[in-house]
Formats: structure tokens, sequence, C-alpha cells
């Protein structure tokens, strides 16, 4: 994988750190123009000076250029025999350095068909201004040769730490990025369910207060024993509008969410009681059911509840009838909830809100589907088929293959 022109670009404030790498090679090749070719130990001769600031001056090119780099420090190399220098792994540290940068910063074929070609150059070099050659000298070219090819594995081990470093780097980034969505999307579904928790609670309860208000107001004059009763059913819905209030409010400051509540959802259980509270603000409810009754999920028995209390509670604020409907058909994998209304407004008679939007959007939390719309002999109809619980289902094929096996 290639560098951006940006990564071989010294970042700014790092020039000491190039000066202390072009003053070390320069050391060290002038430590390696102290050995002679005679293999005597003099101090370096005038072409060793030329030859080390030469080639040590050209690695402040080796992040941007470096396969020019290491070309320029192989060709200053090459004249370290024919200027009578003996060649040595410390004479040409500029190349190895350059090898280690090019390792680093370019492809691995790009690499290779630069370090090989300039390994044996410098070999050929020597060997061709040496005419004798003792084991000493082949083994001090094969150790200059090597120094090229370690110094890029070296650099070849570098850029797979930083790619690797870069790719961990990248994960933790994304991962990050995925809770933080993650986070926002719960906090937007906690969002509309409290806000559908509060629009269905609030909606009845006001519905109802205001239908008993109504009464009152109606047979205030004329028969006032009515007038105390719906006041004192008024006081009894706003009583529990409040406690029902402050139990929802306190369950959605709770911090864990898997704790108890002290008080337990509202459920199919509770719709006779529902039903009541609907009949005494003036709504003649009248309720059938289907089939074997059996227990539900605690999710799927809420949805129930809330989609028959927000349809009476639409019936009652919108429905131009005094009277609805509420049918439930127990089948083998689904319950149908059904509320039906007689009444003379059309869908589109009735102002916009949030009751269908919220009653779909229980129904499909917990599985299943609603339909919501006018009847063709008048008034509206809503219907909810909710899933039974899986095991059930489960276990009752798990018998039927039973008995079929058995037969």
């Amino acid at each position: 994988m290639a560098v951006p022109y940006a990564d071989r670009v010294l970042p700014p404030g790092k020039w000491w750190r190039e000066g202390t790498v072009v003053a070390a090679a320069f050391v060290v090749c002038l430590l390696g123009g102290l050995l002679h070719v005679d293999d005597t130990v003099a101090p370096p001769l005038t072409p060793t000076y030329l030859i080390a600031a030469v080639s040590s001056a050209m690695l402040l090119a080796r992040h941007r250029a470096p396969v020019a780099t290491t070309m320029a420090t192989t060709a200053c190399g090459m004249l370290v025999a024919p200027m009578g220098l003996l060649l040595t792994p410390l004479i040409v540290a500029p190349v190895v350095i350059s090898a280690y940068s090019l390792a680093v910063r370019g492809e691995r074929r790009v690499t290779v068909a630069v370090l090989l070609p300039s390994a044996v150059l410098l070999v050929a070099s020597t060997a061709f201004f040496e005419a004798d050659f003792s084991w000493a000298d082949t083994s001090r070219l094969v150790t200059v040769a090597a120094s090229l090819l370690v110094a890029a594995v070296f650099g070849r081990s570098a850029w797979h730490r930083r790619a690797y470093l870069a790719v961990v780097e990248e994960r933790a980034r994304r991962a990050e990025e995925s809770r933080d969505s993650e986070a926002r999307r719960k906090v937007a579904e906690e969002r509309v369910r409290i806000a559908r928790e509060l629009h269905d609670l609030v909606a009845h309860q006001i519905t109802l207060a205001n239908a008993q208000a109504a009464v009152a107001a109606h047979f205030f004059d004329t028969r006032p024993e009515q007038t105390r009763t719906s006041l004192a059913e008024l006081v009894k819905t706003t009583r529990h509008a409040l406690d029902e209030l402050r139990a929802t409010v306190g369950l959605l400051r709770q911090p864990d969410d898997t704790s108890e509540p002290t008080d337990p959802a509202p459920g199919l259980s509770q719709v006779p009681t529902l039903l009541n509270a609907f009949r005494r603000a003036g709504l003649e409810v009248s309720m059938h059911e289907d089939g074997t009754a059996r227990p539900l999920p605690p999710a799927v028995d809420l949805t129930a509840y809330r989609i028959i209390q927000e349809a009476l509670t639409n019936v009652t604020k919108h429905a131009a009838t005094g009277s609805a409907q509420v049918h439930l058909a127990w089948n083998r994998d689904h319950v149908t909830v059904t509320v039906t209304d007689d009444g003379g407004r059309t869908p589109q008679d009735r102002p916009p809100g949030y009751g269908l939007i919220g009653m779909r959007e229980r129904a499909t939390a917990v599985g299943g589907t609603l339909t919501a719309g006018a009847r063709a002999e008048g008034g509206f109809l809503v219907s909810a088929h909710l899933p039974l619980p899986a095991a059930e289902n489960a276990a009752r094929r798990t018998d039927g293959a039973t008995n079929s096996e058995g037969r």
C-alpha cells in the first residue's frame, strides 16, 4: 500500500530529528573510513569526507523521495572502491538508512526492485576494482549486501506495525461512532415510547373528564343529583389520571429498565373496569369474546389494553354516536382485537392526531398488525392482530408432531 504524499512530508518542528540522523550517518561513514584497503587503521582520507558529506546530506529527501534517495546513496557507495577506500557496512550507512526508509514508505515490489540491484551494484563495483579476493573480503561484501536486506526487513516490520495500529484506531473510531449511533437510536425510541404512553394516558383520562363535566353541566339546573354523581365521577377520574401519570413518570425515572414496577401494567383483565369508566361517561360499550382466552406476554397484554383504550377514546372524542362495540377473537396463533362504532363522521372529518399512529406503533412493536378505516355500513373500525406466545405455539406443534408419529 502506497503512503500518501502528506505522510511523506516531514512534520513541522521535527527537523532537529532529521539533523540528528544526518549527523549520525556522517559520523558512522567517517568511522568506516578508518579501515583502509591494506587492513590498517588510519585517519579517514579526503574522499571519505566527500562521500560521507554527500550521501548523508541526501538523507534529507528520504521521506519525500525514498526511491531516488536510495539510488543516489547507492551511487555514492559505488564510488568507495574506485577511490581506494574499503567497502564496509559502516561506510555505506546512508544506503542502509535509505533502505529502511524505502521499506517503510514504499510498496513491497518497489522495495525489492530497488534494493536487490543496489546490493548487487555495491558488491560488483568493489569486486571489479579489487583483484585478489580472500574469504575475509567475501564475508565483508556479503555483510554489506545483507545489511541492506536486514534494514529492509526492519522497515517492512515497522510498516506492518503502523498499518496494524491504523486499522486498530479506525476500528475504535468506527466502534465509537456505532455506540454513539446506537445511543441516539435508543434515545429516539425511548422518546417515542414516552410520548406514546403519555398520549394514551392523558388523552383517555382527559376525554373521560371532559365527558363527565359535560354531563354535569347539562343536568346542573334540572337534575342536581345527577350533577353530583357526574362531579363525583369527575373527581375519581382526575384522581385516577394523576395516579397513573405519577406512576408512569416514576417508571420513566427508574435508571434500570429491568427493575420490577411497583404497580402492574394494565392488561385485558382490566378491560371491564375500563369499559365501566366509559359507560359512566355516557358511552354505551358492549363486549363480545370468541374462543378460549389465554395468558398473554406483558407487552402484548398492555398493547391490547392500550388499543382498546385509545380506540374508545377516539369514539368518545370524534364519533357522532353514543355506542361502541369491542370484540376479542382468540385463534390458534393470534388474538384479534376489534373496536367498532356506527358514528356518522368519516375519517376525513376527524382532526389529525397521533392516536392511530401510536396504536399502529404498539402493534408493530410486538410483532402484530393494525388496520383502521371507515366501515361500509357507516362508522369506524380499528382491528389489531396480536401474536400469541411463541413457546405455546411451539409446544402445540410439538404435540401435534408427536401425535402424528404415534398414529
